[in-house]
């Protein structure tokens, strides 16, 4: 049986990323070393579309096009830090998108061939001195800062009610379709009109 994903009709206004992979090429899949991600990679290996899985796709993305200002991100050859443990809020989620699209690993990650394209360890958590969220190159050393402002987005004011009859199972069909309708143009918001909420995205 063939099943489709059913993604909302915005994914496909998502700025993509192309980043480049020498551990990849290396290996011969794909050959030339280059991965195209789209928004709906990040949604897959989260589970879901929210805020946190949003903005921190826009907040990575960003990141490594000031890094890489005139060439493609090299995946594999950056590190990622947070302030937070990993246990900690949203941390976790945040650091497994940046993962997806850095390469950075933590203490599980791959250790490497010959002492190259080593991915362990590449992702920290509980980082004294960043505010919230560091990207790192390791050819240079250059590293940008992020923090991210999710308040600056606000849900729809319906959204915290919808919640708590869904949690409680006292939801009808209709209110399950508004409150998913609600969540996603939240989400889509942040992703398609980052530029009309100043303050989303803090880089330094």
């Amino acid at each position: 049986m063939s099943l489709r994903e059913h993604f909302p009709d915005y994914f496909s206004r998502v700025p993509g990323i192309t980043v480049y992979d020498p551990l990849a090429e290396l290996l011969g899949a794909p050959a030339d070393g280059l991965l195209r991600y789209q928004f709906s990679d990040a949604v897959r290996l989260a589970g879901h579309a929210c805020p946190t899985v949003a903005s921190a796709w826009l907040a990575t993305t960003r990141a490594l096009a000031r890094l890489y200002p005139e060439h493609l991100p090299q995946r594999g050859n950056i590190g990622v830090a947070l302030a937070e443990g990993e246990e900690a809020g949203v941390a976790g989620v945040i650091a497994s998108v940046a993962g997806l699209l850095t390469g950075a690993a933590g203490s599980g990650g791959f250790h490497g061939l010959g002492g190259q394209h080593r991915r362990r360890n590449l992702l920290q958590f509980g980082v004294g001195g960043v505010q919230q969220l560091r990207f790192s190159r390791h050819d240079n050393g250059q590293h940008v800062d992020c923090l991210i402002n999710l308040s600056v987005v606000p849900g729809h004011p319906q959204t915290g009610q919808l919640l708590s009859a869904l949690l409680a199972g006292q939801a009808s069909p209709e209110q399950r379709q508004l409150f998913a309708s609600l969540w996603q143009q939240r989400v889509e918001r942040i992703l398609c009109q980052p530029d009309d909420y100043p303050g989303l995205l803090s880089f330094a």
